[in-house]
């Protein structure tokens, strides 16, 4: 196997892999017999048929699967004698002339292929013990966890039957009705048997308020106009008549917020329901505020390192960002002019957002490697776990398709890698804590502060790509 290279320009290689006929024919005749002593042919004993023989009946087949290794053998060589990490699978190129494929195959001439590839960028990895990153951290008030106290209570309150009573505002309502736009039934505009709170504002705009003072028993026709943002684009701004039936008016009671109502919860006290609703809100500020230090770091890891990147790496992770940005406006029915921008703007910039995400991942991946960390088995099984309960009554299925398919678990790894490469990277850096209230903390950080005149204001489409390349 001769090899010669061909290319060598940025991150790009090209060989010349030139295997002889007589090379290929050593091949063949090698694999033909270990053939021979597995197949029977009618006039000759097992294991004695002539390699020659066999050449004629599967010399064809046999030369195919010959050239098939050969290529592979190809590609581990040049990794090998080169030293190379490949960003992609090396692309072959073989000759697409028929004579001169007969030819190859019926071991008469040299196979000569060329192989491409893109390589991996050098990372030289910088020190981050200097890093200064800030963590937000939000003491939990009392107030909150009464807040949180009188939600609870809210969704646990007793109903009673109010019978022939009209409804008002606060009072839950069980309902069958059917929804139509333009005289036609729409796909998710029917039920049997719903419950709803009026004034929990939970419905199509107005619907509520048109239940107001409807008795058990009644219908009523319920005239509604979806909202010009409505998730699905095909009802956005359109008309819809619904034709309801109050089946039954129940009236809110009052909760005691005390050691019963700690019970009827599962809980020994009420102490106990403040101490786990305390805990569960701190969680989440403690989430969020990891979560913000996670994009300070990349946004400062992004600004550390510069380096060649893989054009098909970046082309990748382009087209399946702007695959789910053209699904986002065709569910939404909005345009790139409403988020006063064009589609030339946008794709220049969520080209720099797949730019930004194939240098962090080379750079955490980077440092990963030099750090030895590794997901265990119990890792992925755990994500497996989450994911399928993701999917009420699927659970099964999802669990048996991330079970059997290496590339949907490769997908669970991907993230619980990153997070442990971030948190060995903030154990390393300065990390300082500022105390700061729950607002700032969820104040989303790519909001821009007022501008002095339009001029200054930026297309909201850089917002919409600042939040894609945020960390999940």
């Amino acid at each position: 196997m001769q090899v010669t290279q061909t290319l060598d320009e940025g991150l790009k290689r090209e060989f010349k892999i030139v295997v002889s006929a007589s090379d290929l024919d050593a091949r063949l005749n090698e694999r033909l017999a270990t053939l021979k002593d597995r197949v029977n042919i009618n006039g000759f004993r097992k294991g004695k048929v002539p390699i020659g023989h066999l050449k004629k009946l599967y010399g064809k087949s046999v030369m195919a699967e010959v050239v098939e290794q050969v290529v592979a053998d190809a590609n581990r060589k040049i990794v090998d004698d080169n030293g190379l990490k490949l960003a992609m699978q090396p692309k072959v190129s073989l000759t697409e002339d028929e004579a001169e494929v007969e030819g190859i195959i019926a071991g008469k001439h040299d196979l000569a292929m060329t192989v491409a590839v893109e390589v991996l960028p050098k990372v030289e990895l910088q020190d981050v013990s200097e890093l200064a990153i800030e963590r937000l951290v939000v003491d939990v008030e009392d107030a909150e966890v009464d807040e949180a106290l009188g939600r609870i209570a809210a969704e646990n309150k007793p109903y009673t039957d109010k019978g022939d009573a009209p409804a008002a505002d606060g009072d839950r309502v069980t309902l069958d009705f059917v929804g139509k736009i333009d005289g036609v039934a729409f796909e998710g505009g029917s039920a049997e048997g719903q419950t709803l709170t009026l004034g929990s504002n939970t419905f199509i705009p107005g619907f509520e308020e048109q239940l107001v003072g409807a008795k058990a028993g009644d219908s009523k026709t319920v005239s509604v106009t979806f909202p010009a943002d409505y998730g699905r684009a095909d009802y956005a701004g359109k008309d819809a008549v619904f034709d309801v039936t109050v089946k039954t008016v129940e009236a809110a009671g009052d909760v005691a917020i005390d050691d019963e109502f700690a019970k009827s919860l599962g809980m020994e006290s009420l102490d106990k329901v403040k101490e786990t609703v305390r805990t569960q809100i701190g969680a989440e500020y403690a989430r969020v505020g990891r979560q913000r230090a996670k994009r300070e770091l990349l946004d400062a890891l992004d600004g550390a390192y510069a380096f060649d990147l893989p054009p098909t790496l970046v082309e990748q992770e382009f087209d399946n960002i702007w695959r789910q940005v053209n699904a986002d406006y065709e569910r939404t029915g909005r345009s790139f002019a409403d988020d006063e921008t064009t589609e030339e703007e946008a794709r220049a910039e969520y080209r720099k957002i797949a730019e930004r995400r194939v240098r962090l991942g080379l750079v955490l991946a980077e440092i990963g490697e030099a750090n030895d960390i590794k997901i265990a088995d119990d890792e992925i099984t755990r994500a497996m776990v989450e994911r399928a309960r993701q999917y009420p009554g699927q659970e099964q299925q999802v669990w048996e398709f991330y079970r059997n398919n290496p590339q949907a678990q490769a997908e669970l790894r991907a993230p619980i890698f990153e997070d442990k490469v971030v948190d060995l990277l903030l154990e390393k850096a300065k990390v300082t804590e500022r105390k700061v209230d729950r607002d700032t903390l969820f104040a989303d950080p790519d909001a821009e502060a007022p501008a002095e005149d339009d001029a200054k204001a930026k297309p909201k489409a850089k917002s919409k790509a600042k939040k894609a390349a945020a960390p999940e």
